[in-house]
């Protein structure tokens, strides 16, 4: 029987471990590294920006005015389509007029009496075959008789009916053979313009004092004539392409609500405002200089509501940075603590990095940068 020397095994095992490592090193030498992940990167600019709040508000009519008889008569004919656009002075219901039109015929009769006897006295006074008193009563009753035909004349022109002003007329109360009476309470139709129209706007009063702190402070900066400038978003969520103006706002604070009436004018040539609707204002507030913005996407919160954003550090390392934001603005956010301009904050890849990681840094798309933002929501 052949026997092994326990030494050359031991020799043999000892060169194929040897072996083995040295492959292991020459396998590990040749793999490629992992390369860092791409990351895109918004560099926050100082900028001016204006900022704007954002409130509900209800369309009201600009003037309305209701159609009433001023002399009682029966009505002959309506004058006007319902739901169409009238003119002030436009004639709109016609009531019978013979009755005051005898009247004027009788008051014409009594004034011309009244007139010739006054004559005749002033003659007779020249000759002193009268006395003063009955000349002065007989001027009086041509005075009175010429204020008698003016009133009948008045009440002719009262039985046609016409608009008090220009806008839309609505619905008709009456119908012709209706029997209608001076100053009654029941309005006959009712006229509405409707360009320009009103939007109120409630304020809370807070936001006020907190926007005069500001602007005391210097937070802020007077946006001068565009900051009566109002901009309108409608109910169906698009943008009404008429600005209005600031007119005024209420001097008192509404004591159950707290908050403050605002009224913006706009112009409404093509009615697509109609009273009672509801909108949404922009008004502008001020201008916050060397203001900081972020895209949204380059922020995240996390389970307590805390803002962070990740910022490239030294080395293109990834270092996280909380921040605070006040409001937004379009679809960035307004940014006051936590970040400086220059800071380089990721907007793009945020799931495939961490704190500390080594990452490959590209701008970010133009869409991605805020670009001067005039709008912003609370």
């Amino acid at each position: 029987m052949h026997t092994t020397p326990l030494s050359t095994l031991s020799a043999a095992a000892a060169l194929s471990l040897a072996l083995g490592a040295c492959h292991q090193a020459n396998s590990q030498a040749g793999a490629p590294a992992r390369p860092a992940p791409e990351v895109a990167v918004y560099t926050v600019q100082a900028q001016d920006v204006p900022l704007t709040t954002t409130l509900p508000g209800r369309t009201a009519v600009f003037r309305v005015s209701e159609v009433r008889p001023q002399v009682t008569g029966i009505l002959q004919k309506r004058l006007f389509e319902e739901g169409t656009e009238v003119k002030a002075g436009q004639p709109l219901y016609q009531i019978d007029p013979a009755t005051y039109r005898v009247t004027l015929d009788q008051a014409e009769a009594t004034l011309e009496s009244a007139r010739l006897l006054s004559e005749r006295y002033d003659k007779l006074i020249e000759r002193q075959a009268i006395s003063q008193q009955d000349r002065d009563d007989a001027r009086s009753q041509y005075l009175q008789a010429k204020a008698a035909v003016e009133t009948a004349r008045i009440n002719v022109g009262y039985t046609r009916i016409t608009a008090p002003i220009s806008g839309r007329i609505g619905r008709s109360a009456i119908t012709e053979g209706a029997l209608v009476t001076a100053n009654q309470t029941t309005a006959l139709s009712t006229v509405q313009q409707l360009d320009p129209i009103y939007v109120d706007i409630v304020q809370p009063s807070t936001a006020i004092l907190q926007l005069k702190d500001d602007l005391a402070a210097g937070r802020l900066k007077s946006a001068g004539k565009g900051q009566a400038e109002v901009h309108l978003t409608l109910e169906n969520g698009k943008v009404y392409a008429q600005a209005g103006k600031l007119q005024f706002s209420e001097v008192s604070v509404d004591e159950g609500t707290g908050a403050v009436t605002l009224r913006a004018v706009f112009p409404n040539p093509e009615h697509t405002l109609l009273p009672g609707m509801f909108v949404r204002a922009q008004l502008q507030e001020g201008v916050k200089s060397q203001a900081l913005l972020v895209p949204q996407r380059g922020v995240t919160r996390d389970t307590t509501g805390a803002a962070t954003a990740m910022v490239l550090g030294e080395g293109n390392k990834v270092e996280p940075r909380s921040v605070t934001v006040d409001r937004a603005v379009g679809t960035n956010w307004l940014v006051s603590n936590g970040l400086k301009a220059g800071d380089r904050v990721i907007v793009d890849g945020l799931q495939s990095i961490r704190p500390g990681m080594q990452v490959n840094a590209v701008p970010a798309p133009a869409a991605s940068a805020p670009a001067s933002a005039t709008v912003a929501q609370n």
